[in-house]
């Protein structure tokens, strides 16, 4: 029960920001026929609930395969990306009018009203290569207007991976491509890809957030590090990467079979997948008075563990105009402050903490360089701070050196003298 509660917190923060905004999300059609898809189903139906507008754009390369099976077929392709023949196309319109029409009979039993509009026109893709695509196309324009009136008239718009053009003719288009047309054509503020394979992987697990120069970087470079087996949705990264670059904020990967996997992405601060963000998802600024009761908790945690001095909240309040804020989507997550005395034209750089949810993310080395950075805006020449556990971090990750406390300006050797800590005394010359 008060995980449920403190989930419900969590969300209720998020709702102001995505109230009346679109979300995109595209669904693999082996999720539909997952057995947490009605899971999903009410999952969307609480984001509709609170005002958030939904679209929702499904695969069907899982049906296809199915489907050529039980009719002795090999399909020429399955996701639209590769070439399209007429008996696949007609296996394909087939399998995507049963997922589409699976998706509307769960959003009818969530009292949800939905709809399948023609709003993507295509064209042939043409040949590429010196090969004919045949009936594979590509997104030629999103009738927005008519999304736009579906959303407006709170009419779920579910968009099949079947374009038709201007003749009438259809092609078999790739789903993750409509979901970053559509995204950009609406200005959503996320596009969410649900999948089966969950969120981009290297050695070390699932990457819980990349910035689009991470992610072109991730592409461009092999993997050879990756353990036996190991999948990578480089599909869904590439059309993320694009999608991020063409002005959709937010772009998650993640697996759709989780329960609650789509709240626990998009409502949390970590997640459970994959973000690949554009705009400043993460930024240090000055805190704010309003800041008073987020890094008193972040201090609180440090006091905890005996790495930081305890502060009431009153003394904090005091000094809060000389504190940084890390956020991660609007949350402060870590903290520092950078106390001047002028006299001797030194600085301490203090109260130095991360969150422990998000730990060896190198959080605390942008803190401190970004202090520094201050520090020397401000014309300090030297910067000190005092350790009792993280003594090598600083010499190892900020470049200070061992100091002793006759270093310390004598107002700061008085409280050193007096809280007995006999924290080591750390030294940085800023040139």
């Amino acid at each position: 029960m008060h995980e449920r509660l403190t989930h419900f917190r969590e969300i209720l923060r998020y709702v102001p920001r995505f109230r009346d905004r679109v979300f995109v999300i595209a669904i693999d059609g082996a999720v539909v026929e997952d057995d947490n898809f009605p899971n999903l189903l009410l999952d969307i139906a609480l984001l509709r609930s609170l005002s958030i507008r939904v679209v929702l754009v499904h695969g069907a390369a899982h049906q296809v395969r199915r489907y050529a099976e039980l009719i002795k077929m090999t399909p020429s392709d399955v996701d639209g990306t590769g070439i399209t023949d007429r008996e696949t196309l007609n296996v394909a319109i087939s399998a995507a009018n049963r997922v589409t029409h699976e998706i509307l009979e769960g959003l009818s039993a969530n009292d949800l009203r939905a709809a399948c509009p023609n709003a993507v026109v295509a064209h042939p893709a043409g040949i590429l290569g010196g090969v004919d695509q045949l009936f594979t196309g590509r997104v030629e324009r999103v009738d927005t207007e008519l999304l736009q009136t579906l959303l407006e008239r709170d009419i779920l718009p579910v968009v099949p991976p079947i374009g038709i053009d201007g003749a009438g003719a259809s092609y078999r288009l790739n789903s993750d491509a409509v979901a970053v047309e559509i995204a950009k054509s609406l200005r959503a503020v996320k596009l969410v890809y649900l999948n089966t394979e969950g969120g981009v992987s290297d050695a070390k697990g699932v990457i819980r957030q990349m910035t689009i120069q991470e992610a072109d970087a991730f592409l461009k470079k092999s993997r050879p590090d990756l353990p036996p087996g190991a999948k990578l949705p480089h599909t869904k990264l590439t059309h993320a990467l694009r999608a991020c670059k063409e002005g959709v904020e937010r772009v998650h990967i993640i697996d759709g079979r989780e329960q609650e996997g789509l709240l626990g992405e998009v409502f949390s601060n970590e997640g459970i997948g994959t973000l690949i963000y554009a705009n400043e998802y993460q930024a240090i600024r000055a805190a704010q008075k309003k800041d008073v009761r987020a890094v008193y908790s972040l201090i609180q945690q440090g006091t905890q563990n005996d790495e930081l001095v305890k502060r009431t909240r009153a003394e904090l309040e005091k000094v809060i105009g000389d504190y940084f804020v890390f956020e991660v989507d609007r949350n402060a997550v870590a903290c520092a402050a950078l106390h001047v005395y002028p006299e001797q034209n030194m600085a301490e750089l203090a109260s130095v903490f991360v969150d422990a949810r998000y730990e060896n993310k190198g959080i605390g080395v942008k803190l401190i360089h970004f202090t520094e950075g201050v520090a020397r805006a401000r014309g300090i020449a030297k910067l000190f701070c005092l350790s009792t556990q993280a003594i090598n971090y600083f010499i190892q990750k900020g470049g200070y050196k061992l100091g002793t406390p006759d270093d310390l300006p004598p107002a700061r050797r008085e409280k050193y003298d007096q809280n007995r800590r006999n924290s080591q005394v750390l030294i940085k010359m800023l040139n």
